[in-house]
């Protein structure tokens, strides 16, 4: 997977780019001013990164991701992963019939739901799920593939199905795993 070049990175805008970014060349970045990127970070191939979006370090987007800020914005903690197809937004259009709906019509026939997404250190996003706007996911959650969280959750947990429930506590053994890591990266 070819990356974007430093120069290539750097004519894109960022609002924050931190050092040994990698962004593939077939991702698609949108509203980059509004975007931050911790160090050591990766975005993958066929990802959608727009809107106000603030990644943290070691945080990976696996292909086909959808990472939608808009308004609301969405904020990726450190050491967070993304697994293939993950779909997160940020706003999302009254589907009631009471308003239009989509991006061409404007405001003023609309009645968006805009709400801030934070997702906590040590997260881990299962395939092809769906995080709706306003859900806080909790430090060192693990949702499984293909679910929808609606909600937010608790630390430590395991989540699955549509809507997301909580199966079981994960593991924090990874902390000192953090730890030893970071300690070597210092050396």
């Amino acid at each position: 997977m070819p990356y974007l070049t430093d120069n290539q990175l750097t004519k894109l805008g960022f609002k924050y780019l931190g050092r040994n970014v990698k962004i593939s060349d077939k991702a698609s970045i949108y509203d980059a001013h509004l975007i931050t990127i911790g160090n050591e970070s990766r975005i993958d191939d066929f990802c959608v990164i727009s809107g106000k979006v603030d990644i943290g370090e070691y945080v990976h987007i696996t292909p086909m991701c959808l990472v939608a800020g808009g308004r609301g914005g969405i904020k990726l903690s450190d050491f967070c992963t993304l697994a293939y197809g993950v779909k997160i937004f940020a706003q999302s259009d009254d589907y009631s019939g009471l308003t239009m709906v989509n991006s061409l019509i404007d405001s003023e026939y609309k009645s968006e739901h805009v709400s801030h997404i934070q997702i906590d250190k040590h997260v881990i996003i299962g395939t092809n799920s769906v995080v709706f706007p306003g859900v806080h996911v909790a430090e060192g959650c693990s949702l499984g593939a293909m679910t929808l969280l609606n909600k937010s959750t608790q630390p430590w947990g395991i989540y699955v199905g549509s809507p997301a429930l909580r199966v079981k506590e994960r593991k924090k053994d990874l902390l000192d795993l953090e730890y030893q890591f970071l300690k070597g990266k210092q050396k």
